[in-house]
């Protein structure tokens, strides 16, 4: 891994309590003593339910709020106590996007894009051969004139990319940017972040409570719960190997591909051979060498339930087969199958197992 450009050293922010009825409650602390790095040149991910402390963690970078303890470091300078002026050079190399667009409804596309340039005081040839760059960019040349309310959702977001990469940004912080989205226009957004990390060499962080937009580009991941970061790591091993709760929740509602007791039932009802669930990744076993394991044994496999995805572009997933033929093979070719990958045995419809799982 490069070297960090943003550093989480016990970091903790606290916000003071409500004041009520002449008294005032605990401070509420949403950072927890987090420490973690982003490296140069990665899709970070942080992910977390409602009121995890993701957003905050994410202020914390651009310093629109300020560690109550610990530090912050981004591209080598540490954050602590720095005055206003001092933290604009830092936050001019932190481009932003946002849930619900914040464009400028009074500006055309191509205006909105060109506002960060005139702040930083560019030069009107100057901005308008960067805007007409970074439109043609993000795949909206042909709308440089329009009104942010003549925009789809989409589009709307492709002109919040274009605006914060507008004054070369080294890091780029992406907060909920697709909740708003219908799926296929969220796919669309997220290959645009991939070909900004690509091809500009732009650190991305993520925040989010979808585990697919993880899933879909993420390169590691941290998960938060309470303020507190629970699990760190590659975002492929924390899509095989889940070690905290809330984790193995968020990779359930992602992947889909276990059956639950209930469509078990149904699918025993329909199959009377024995019913396995398989797990199918590049680490444990792949569909090859299922194929090859039940081939060996004589055993016919037909799939009935599940399905095999990418995290971080690398196969995961898992199948459900029903397995038939002898039993002797049945249960031989069970145990070749736990030599190569994870497996769950439900049994069969006259037999029902309560489940071996070695995931």
């Amino acid at each position: 891994m490069s070297e960090p450009i943003i550093r989480f050293r016990d970091a903790v922010k606290e916000f003071p309590g409500r004041g009520r009825g002449g008294r005032r409650s605990a401070p509420v602390r949403a950072v927890d003593g987090v420490t973690l790095d982003v490296a140069a040149g990665e899709i970070f991910g942080v992910i977390g339910y409602s009121g995890a402390g993701k957003s905050t963690l994410v202020r914390l970078v651009n310093a629109l709020e300020a560690t109550t303890a610990g530090s912050v470091t981004v591209d080598g300078t540490d954050l602590t106590g720095l005055s206003e002026s001092a933290l604009r050079p830092v936050r001019a190399g932190i481009g932003m996007i946002f849930q619900q667009f914040n464009l400028l409804s009074s500006r055309t596309v191509a205006g909105n894009v060109a506002y960060p340039l005139e702040v930083a005081g560019w030069s009107r040839a100057d901005r308008y051969a960067r805007v007409r760059a970074l439109l043609e960019f993000v795949g909206i040349a042909d709308k440089a004139d329009v009104y942010p309310s003549k925009l789809s959702g989409g589009q709307k977001q492709r002109v919040g990319i274009a605006r914060a990469l507008a004054t070369n940004p080294t890091i780029l912080l992406a907060d909920e940017a697709t909740s708003a989205l219908d799926p296929e226009t969220t796919a669309d957004v997220l290959a645009l972040l991939q070909r900004v990390n690509r091809e500009l060499g732009i650190t991305v962080v993520v925040i989010t409570h979808e585990m697919e937009v993880v899933r879909s580009i993420c390169h590691r991941v941290a998960v938060m719960e309470a303020g507190r970061v629970v699990e760190l790591g590659d975002a492929y091993r924390l899509f095989s190997a889940p070690q905290h709760p809330v984790t193995r929740r968020f990779v359930a509602s992602a992947l889909r591909d276990v059956p639950t007791t209930a469509v078990l039932e149904r699918l025993r009802e329909r199959h009377a051979g024995r019913i396995v669930t398989v797990r199918v990744d590049e680490v444990a076993g792949s569909s090859a060498q299922v194929t090859r394991v039940l081939a060996e044994h004589g055993v016919g496999g037909t799939i009935v339930y599940g399905g095999i995805t990418e995290v971080a572009e690398r196969p995961y997933g898992s199948l459900t087969l029903e397995l038939t033929g002898d039993d002797a093979a049945v249960h031989a070719a069970l145990d070749g199958l736990r030599a190569v990958t994870a497996v769950v045995d439900h049994g069969t419809a006259a037999a029902p197992a309560p489940g071996e799982d070695n995931r």
